[in-house]
């Protein structure tokens, strides 16, 4: 467990924290990180449960905290559209600005008294170039709230010549934002719901942030991937997630959208997604998305490109890459040569 009393060895000097316009004596401080805005008192956390107050300063004790470590696919993240084929060196955090119900990662995403290791960026990069990995994936819990240990990885990791990955619930507001996505090469965002309400209500964030985030990502040229776990009695109505699949389409018709089945977990007991019904709502979102995938359940996740030729051909996270052909940074059909919209 983090001691407050402390700065860990590697802490920086903290960014997006403000005073509160009235200082009291308690040395209140706001955490303007988040579309939560944390009035945080002296010795305590925002609700992420990583970002803490000492006597009116900023304080990120968990700065260099790794709960995980992994190579894994790439098309684990998932992102299906970029560097396919290819490892990543996956690493993940504690505490998270949601309150998912359902949350698959809730031992470390809900948790800070959790084992991990003090891991300098440097060390990240090291390890990174040690595996031979093209791209680092800030993954597992939610990285954003880590945002100033997120901006010394991604700047070093570019100076190396490697890609910064982003896997986030997107909920962070525009200026950090905007500082981060302009080192981020790729993000899956989760688009967890199309309710303002499911948002602030059951999960603890804000719908209109997570949507702002999505398009400036997409503006800022950013490869963007959208995931939505489809939880039963939360999310699964066919209008909402008609109008998720609008939305998508109203920023990039040719965004991949990840659509995946959930499973019982942490506080939600609900059936697990039916695969049928899954497959059903993918069909009909391909009306309006030119890719759309299915997971967590059995079935083709192909690329295929206009022509009809198979791109990519995936077999859980085994893929085939012989139906791409190179070209300026992104691939083509190797039938038609087609831009595939798919990074090299």
């Amino acid at each position: 467990m983090i001691d407050i009393s402390n700065f860990s060895q590697f802490s920086r000097f903290p960014l997006f924290f403000a005073e509160t316009e009235q200082k009291n004596k308690d040395e209140n401080l706001r955490c303007n990180l988040c579309p939560n805005y944390c009035n945080i008192e002296s010795g305590r956390f925002g609700s992420c449960g990583v970002r803490g107050n000492k006597g009116g300063k900023g304080m990120i004790p968990f700065y260099g905290f790794i709960t995980a470590l992994a190579v894994d696919p790439v098309e684990k993240k998932p992102l299906y559209h970029f560097k396919p084929g290819s490892q990543i060196l996956s690493l993940g955090f504690a505490g998270c600005n949601l309150r998912c119900p359902f949350c698959q990662n809730w031992h470390i995403s809900q948790n800070t008294d959790i084992p991990g290791r003090w891991m300098k960026p440097g060390d990240i990069i090291s390890a990174a170039l040690g595996q031979d990995s093209p791209s680092i994936a800030y993954t597992y819990s939610e990285p954003l709230v880590h945002a100033e240990y997120l901006l010394d990885c991604m700047t070093l990791a570019r100076r190396h010549g490697i890609a910064n990955v982003l896997v986030t619930n997107g909920c962070v507001n525009s200026k950090p934002a905007a500082e981060i996505l302009k080192l981020t090469d790729a993000a899956n965002i989760d688009l967890k719901s199309f309710s303002a309400e499911t948002y602030k209500k059951t999960l603890g964030g804000d719908l209109q942030t997570v949507l702002d985030f999505i398009k400036l990502a997409v503006e800022m040229g950013v490869h963007v991937e959208i995931t939505t776990l489809v939880v039963p009695d939360l999310n699964d109505s066919d209008d909402e997630l008609a109008q998720a699949a609008d939305f998508i389409a109203s920023v990039g018709a040719q965004i991949p959208w990840h659509l995946s089945a959930y499973h019982p977990d942490y506080r939600w007991n609900a059936p697990p997604t039916d695969a049928d019904f899954l497959q059903r709502t993918a069909k009909q979102a391909r009306k309006k998305l030119k890719f759309v995938y299915t997971g967590n359940i059995a079935g083709e996740n192909d690329t295929h490109c206009s022509c009809g030729a198979v791109l990519v051909k995936r077999r859980g996270y085994k893929v085939d890459i012989s139906g791409l052909a190179a070209g300026e940074g992104t691939y083509k059909c190797a039938k038609c040569g087609e831009p595939a919209g798919i990074i090299c």
